[in-house]
């Protein structure tokens, strides 16, 4: 059988380095000088890269859709009848994934925020951020949903692997070529000025400086505490393929930064990709896990949301235990699918769950948002390079089973 999910023809492997070298040279660039010129520029010119944000933004979150769509779905054809087993383990490991690592960042926050964070500190600096607006705005609703894409995906996906026919799996595979197409020539060249347009708004705002420090400290334990999450699955993951877990982590090195750079898990799927299949992992497999775990691996936009939230109450003086904790990781992981891989994208999706069930009113939200942001890329880069893991672990038990 034949897996033409992301051939060399698509993706080759030459075009594959450059580009990689290229989007994270451009993207450094883009925030030293976001950051640069957000000191000195004039309100009409943050104004302009506003007004190109926003209706790029609002692309992303248009094409989001598309992509899991047109992904998944060929993913899951291409690997024939065993796909619904293989959906129902690539699922639950990275829920079990998402879920721990909430539960780690909980009881670390626990343990070391209290000693940390003096609750008469709060952080009203950044509420009070001067706020400029685009010069117009473009709305571009998305066809559907994420969580509409996803099922969609899954429900043709799994007809098309049980048709005897290979009419609309050619007509399938011809839209994941225009997916692929668009990624590489309209999302991924358009994002070093995106990303440059967040830090130039946000100095000028007098976020970056006001964020970074007052929450220092709390990214910093953060920090900690991701890298910890991705030894973890990666020591799990070398357990199952008996390779050096350092080894495949240090592989999956190129797809962690990209991600740091994009601040989305849809626009590193290149380089995930082909980062996951030089640690091993067959290319029907990789092909399978990677774009869906880009939707549904969530471990470090989970660990993030959990401790960022734990260090408000804090501050704050609310009340808190790992009771209402538990529920809320479990109901979190469960949002997070639905959140839309695009910067921003994860905290959004679940200021609901924030609200509805540790009690966040408008202003900690506003705060949550804030610190969310600030240190987006990590979250992303975490969840990224934590579907290496994945792959690696549903293709030994494939290979096995």
């Amino acid at each position: 059988m034949k897996f033409p999910i992301f051939t060399s023809e698509k993706l080759n492997h030459s075009h594959m380095k450059n580009f990689k070298i290229g989007l994270l040279g451009k993207i450094i660039i883009a925030i030293i000088a976001g950051i640069g010129i957000g000191l000195i520029s004039p309100d009409w010119i943050i104004r302009i890269f506003l007004t190109f944000n926003g209706i790029f933004s609002q692309f992303l979150g248009f094409a989001i859709p598309l992509i899991i769509l047109g992904l998944v779905t060929t993913a899951i054809a291409d690997i024939g009848k065993g796909a619904g087993k293989m959906l129902l383990l690539t699922v639950a490991i990275a829920y079990g994934s998402t879920i721990l690592a909430g539960v780690i960042s909980y009881l670390t926050g626990a343990a070391i925020f209290p000693s940390m964070i003096d609750s008469s500190s709060s952080p009203d600096a950044i509420s009070s951020a001067k706020e400029l607006t685009p010069y117009f705005s473009v709305n571009i609703p998305p066809l559907m949903n994420v969580m509409t894409a996803l099922v969609l995906a899954f429900v043709l996906g799994l007809g098309l692997a049980a048709l005897k026919t290979d009419t609309l799996k050619n007509a399938a595979h011809d839209f994941e070529n225009i997916i692929v197409k668009t990624i590489k020539t309209a999302i991924i060249p358009l994002l070093p000025l995106y990303i440059f347009g967040i830090f130039l708004n946000m100095t000028y705002a007098g976020q970056v400086f006001g964020i970074l420090t007052v929450f220092i400290k709390i990214i910093g334990i953060i920090f900690l505490i991701h890298i910890s999450i991705l030894l973890l699955q990666f020591c799990i993951a070398g357990g199952f393929a008996k390779k050096s877990p350092l080894k495949l982590l240090w592989t999956m090195m190129p797809a962690y930064f990209t991600a740091l750079g994009t601040q989305s898990s849809a626009a590193t799927i290149p380089v995930t990709l082909e980062q996951t299949k030089k640690n091993g992992v067959s290319e029907d497999i990789a092909g399978f896990t990677i774009p869906l775990c880009a939707t549904i691996h969530m471990s470090g936009s989970t660990l993030k949301i959990v401790a960022c939230a734990l260090a408000l109450m804090i501050m704050k003086d609310m009340p808190y235990d790992f009771g209402m904790f538990a529920g809320f990781i479990c109901m979190l992981a469960i949002t997070m699918v639905a959140a839309p891989g695009v910067p921003g994208g994860a905290i959004m999706a679940s200021l609901g769950v924030l609200q509805s069930m540790l009690g966040f009113d408008q202003e900690a939200q506003a705060l949550m948002i804030a610190l969310y942001i600030a240190m987006d890329s990590f979250g992303t880069a975490c969840n990224v390079t934590g579907d290496g893991a994945i792959a690696i672990i549903v293709d030994r038990i494939k290979t096995r089973g």
